[in-house]
């Protein structure tokens, strides 16, 4: 990892650039694939899992028979895991349900807001080098609890056509009503337009590489929503010398583990740190299986030292990390500064680990500086919130006069007669 020494502001820019391509650079190969998507359905479907997972699929949804002998391939173990993981996850989001908002803003005038679900959602989930089992909890509980009618999941399969079973498994036990063997740029086609086997969603969500990334924005010009931009894997850890080097490290790799598009960077007021969470990296990156993986995301990673604790917080808040791990004496400084980032990990032990799998918090999360403006997925990612008002004859008669005002002086005459009519019939 490159170390960077007292940075100044006008280099962070450079310095904190993700190592993504533009969406320039991508967008025609998207473009292409959706085309043929929406113009041949199942039939683009099938040639681009052949070209890109080199499978050929006689079918696109995964059927029954295949979810009932995924489920004899998990370790009893395993399900244990997962079930734990469901429950902390089921409660952390079935705390964010809210009651209907109900106001009489004056009298004979009430208003009131109450969410629906998201009829038809649609979520991705990685497959390849990394089936992420554990992003269907992120995703289909919450939807599943804001009462989603239709779930359908577009995961790629393996070059059997077989999807991996903790997926078919998970997804099956989160109430998950449609599984696609499907990924990639064309798993999102599909969802955005509809093919003979995979059904039109309203909302996509989930996280993926670049191309699926470029796909879900390409989607939203065709009227379909999406969760966020959620690209690239990232962490950024903020430690002093109360820190732990070797829990830092093995925080850093275990974002770097992601892909070779992944990014991690450490900012600490500590040179002793520094150097000792570098050594940490070089020796823990030895035992990794996914050692080459790592190396490649490290070299686009960083070790900025910084002297003093508010130049930090400045630089941490310009980057808008995805996750973001605090381990520091002074913890209120830095928590009271923080503006920007997907979600937060304090103290020594506490790793990024347990929000990606189990400690109930969504790990599907904004990247690429969007913790400027994003959430990352919650249970209202899944409603919509409606309004409504109810007014009287009292109220028409209270409110009407401002409304007429107001209409006439925007030269909105029918708007203003819709509400004299109403007036005139009530003297």
């Amino acid at each position: 990892m490159k170390k960077i020494i007292n940075p100044t502001k006008a280099s962070w820019s450079k310095i904190l650039r993700r190592p993504t391509q533009t969406v320039e650079d991508i967008e025609a190969t998207v473009t292409e694939v959706f085309n043929e998507v929406r113009i041949k359905g199942d039939e683009a479907i099938k040639k681009y899992t052949s070209l890109f997972d080199g499978v050929m699929l006689d079918t696109i949804e995964v059927s029954k028979a295949e979810v009932q002998e995924a489920e004899t391939q998990i370790s009893e173990e395993l399900k244990g895991a997962i079930q734990l993981a469901k429950g902390n996850i089921e409660r952390f989001h079935a705390a964010q349900k809210t009651e209907k908002v109900s106001v009489r803003t004056m009298a004979g005038v009430e208003c009131w807001q109450e969410k629906r679900p998201i009829q038809r959602v649609g979520l991705y989930i990685p497959g390849g080098t990394a089936p992420l089992f554990s992003t269907i909890l992120m995703l289909a509980i919450p939807a599943r609890l804001a009462g989603c009618e239709e779930i359908v999941l577009c995961t790629p399969p393996n070059q059997k056509g077989k999807v991996n079973p903790a997926i078919l498994y998970t997804a099956n036990l989160c109430g998950v009503t449609k599984i696609c063997k499907v990924g990639g740029i064309q798993a999102i086609g599909a969802m955005t337009f509809g093919t003979q086997s995979i059904p039109e969603v309203y909302k996509i969500f989930g996280p993926g590489n670049q191309f699926v990334t470029v796909a879900k924005q390409l989607a939203t010009k065709f009227g379909v929503a999406i969760d966020m931009p959620a690209g690239p894997s990232e962490l950024l850890v903020l430690a002093d010398d109360s820190a732990n080097a070797s829990f830092v490290a093995s925080d850093l790799l275990s974002q770097a583990e992601h892909g070779t598009d992944s990014q991690v960077i450490l900012v600490t007021t500590s040179n002793k740190m520094l150097d000792a969470v570098s050594k940490e990296v070089d020796a823990q990156i030895q035992a990794l299986p996914r050692k080459e993986i790592a190396e490649q995301a490290i070299e686009n990673s960083k070790l900025i030292f910084t002297e003093d604790k508010e130049t930090a917080m400045e630089l941490i808040n310009q980057y808008g990390p995805e996750h973001f791990i605090l381990c520091v004496e002074d913890e209120s400084f830095y928590l009271d500064k923080l503006q920007n980032a997907g979600s937060v990990f304090i103290g020594n032990y506490t790793p990024e680990s347990a929000g990606d799998y189990a400690s109930g918090t969504n790990h599907t999360l904004p990247t690429n500086g969007y913790a400027k403006q994003y959430s990352g997925v919650n249970l209202d990612s899944f409603l919509k919130s409606m309004t409504f008002q109810r007014i009287s004859a009292e109220g028409i008669q209270n409110i009407g006069a401002s409304i007429e005002l107001m209409a006439e002086a925007e030269g909105l005459q029918a708007h203003k007669n819709a509400v004299t009519l109403r007036l005139e019939s009530l003297r």
